[in-house]
């Protein structure tokens, strides 16, 4: 098979959900409501907790971020997909493609490492309550987020570089609905083993280790609580970190089953359907599980959403009163002759 230099390739074309030609207009009503959901559901927590001075604690400051990463994540990919799916647009250029995959390995680092440092958050407010205050101040949680931040934006730099270094096949289509770093990979014919060495290294530093501090903090979480003699005691006290558990367990699941599967079990197909549950669902999820699970949160989003309506109500109101009382009195104004 011929190769092209990557100056010679100008554009790769996405297939996107190509093996469903028919269910092309309802994949894209479904992913177009995902994201306005996912949108609305995020911007609400940001807005909720920084108009809420009761919220302004490391939790809160934490699941901020986290928000505002998971309107970014949804917006790295999905506008392209509504693209494909609806207009037929397939095409995007080369250097598109490179910074959309920049940016959705950024996304999922910075996703990492957001949830490590919301657990470690969760270990000491468990463990370790009476030095909370101190250990987590406003300092320390800056820290923990830029460095998240930080990290996840300088690790995807040696795969996009050297990607967009590499010859690629006369072969352009990528059996993806993004520009996939794994999906990109199989269409070059230069070689990939540089990157493979270099995610064989960096892949347990920086992805793993991550993982690994997670879920130490949960083994002493679980050992505090079990040590806690009341039930309710138990069950009210893991209760502040069920909703980031379940984010972690959803989240993790789904990454390792894209990633750190054999490659005997690799398909395409399949590694697609677990790319939507961590590229679209979870970020439509994670406000749901974080508001429903979390008492403090479900109120304050109630009086928000409450007052949101009464203000929309109200302005909707003094705009009808302004049109009618304005056309009435036109009415009535005796006309000159």
């Amino acid at each position: 098979m011929g190769k092209r230099n990557h100056s010679e390739v100008t554009e790769f074309i996405i297939l996107g959900f190509f093996e469903l030609p028919e269910m092309q207009f309802l994949l894209f009503l479904v992913f177009l409501i995902i994201y306005l959901m996912s949108l609305t559901g995020n911007l609400l927590i940001i807005i909720t907790v920084c108009s809420n001075s009761h919220l302004h604690s490391p939790m809160f400051f934490f699941l901020i971020n986290l928000s505002f990463l998971e309107i970014f994540y949804v917006t790295v990919t999905v506008p392209k997909l509504l693209a494909v799916l609806i207009v037929q647009n397939k095409t995007i250029s080369f250097m598109q493609c490179m910074i959309q995959m920049y940016l959705f390995l950024f996304c999922t680092n910075t996703e990492v490492n957001l949830l490590t440092a919301m657990a470690y958050d969760r270990y000491v407010a468990i463990c370790k309550p009476l030095q909370y205050a101190i250990i987590m101040s406003k300092k320390v949680c800056l820290i923990l987020a830029i460095v998240s931040w930080t990290i996840a934006f300088l690790n995807p730099l040696p795969y996009v570089i050297l990607l967009s270094e590499s010859s690629f096949c006369i072969n352009i289509e990528i059996n993806h609905f993004f520009c996939d770093l794994t999906a990109l990979m199989t269409l070059s014919c230069s070689g990939t083993s540089v990157i493979e060495t270099i995610n064989y290294i960096l892949g347990p530093v920086l992805g793993f280790t991550p993982f690994t501090l997670t879920v130490i903090s949960y083994v002493n979480i679980i050992f505090a609580v079990l040590k806690i003699h009341s039930a309710k005691g138990r069950q009210k006290t893991f209760s502040t970190c069920s909703s980031h558990l379940t984010v972690v367990l959803l989240f993790y699941g789904t990454i390792f089953g894209v990633y750190v599967r054999p490659q005997s079990a690799y398909s395409m197909e399949l590694n697609k359907m677990l790319a939507i549950v961590f590229i679209t669902a979870i970020p439509l999820l994670n406000p749901l599980i974080y508001s429903l699970r979390n008492k403090e949160l479900k109120g304050a989003l109630w009086k928000t959403t409450r007052r949101a309506k009464n203000y929309f109500s109200s302005g909707i109101n003094k705009t009808l009163h302004t049109v009618f009382d304005g056309n009435i009195s036109t009415i009535n104004k005796p006309h000159r002759r």
